[in-house]
């Protein structure tokens, strides 16, 4: 995929929405960043109010991951409002990146259900393209072979039912919704491809559910992580770039 030149006179913004205190945008903030574009933080966990509509001069959104299901209001006010901005930007054309969470989020937006799933998967996780990933332009360029793509994960609630037209791109035995597609630029992914070995760390907390509930000692998901870093920065660096791409060429029209 070729990257559009940078004009000097755009500077494209990208407003994160940060759902947990634990996971702000660190690398894929940084891989954009390196892209020219500039990341505004809602943070929403701290009582920072998100808008239900994309504000002017915003060019992509990106909902981060955090312990809530996609459907628990009672448990995270914002979650209404955050919703409506991610159905306003679908509904747009604006380009939209979620994040483990924050995919959830954009399938329940959208008319899909997010729900417990049978399989916890924490830790190293490998996932595969299926055919419409293959050819997808941002996800086809995942630097790493397709049918074994290393993935940091931390989750237990599955997209069991997607959006009408919603296409999935990447998937595995454990769980069928790994990464998905609506309309052209709006893309939702079940993997943390944000996340750094050390901030992987300060995730193991005793009452965390979800490790509990998968059985794994985080001492073994922590080192799995740390060991993959190079391969996890080398697979997502270049997707999270080209979909940086789709953020310049909405601000280009924009303009």
């Amino acid at each position: 995929m070729s990257s559009p030149t940078p004009d000097p006179t755009i500077r494209p913004v990208v407003l994160a929405i940060q759902n947990d205190p634990t996971d702000p945008p660190l690398m894929v903030g940084e891989w954009l960043e390196e892209c020219g574009i500039e990341i505004r933080v809602v943070m929403a966990c701290a009582g920072e109010p998100v808008p239900r509509a994309v504000p002017a001069g915003v060019h992509g959104v990106m909902p981060l991951g955090g312990a809530p299901n996609a459907h628990d209001d009672h448990l995270a006010d914002w979650l209404p409002d955050e919703r409506a901005l991610l159905a306003d930007a679908v509904d747009r054309g604006i380009p939209v990146l979620g994040l483990c969470l924050g995919g959830q989020l954009l399938a329940a937006a959208l008319g899909g259900r997010s729900e417990l799933g049978e399989t916890t998967e924490i830790g190293l996780v490998y996932v595969e393209r299926t055919g419409e990933g293959l050819i997808d332009p941002v996800i086809s360029q995942i630097g790493a072979p397709s049918d074994r793509i290393p993935a940091a994960q931390w989750h237990q609630d599955h997209i069991t039912a997607l959006p009408d037209g919603a296409v999935v791109l990447l998937t595995n035995p454990s769980c069928r919704v790994q990464a998905f597609r609506v309309k052209d630029n709006a893309y939702g992914l079940q993997m943390h491809p944000e996340v750094d070995a050390e901030a992987f760390d300060t995730w193991a907390v005793e009452d965390d559910e979800a490790l509990l509930r998968s059985g794994r000692r985080m001492a073994d998901a922590s080192a799995e992580v740390r060991a993959a870093e190079p391969l996890l920065i080398a697979a997502w660096r270049p997707m999270v770039r080209a979909w940086g791409d789709l953020v310049w060429a909405y601000a280009a029209d924009a303009r």
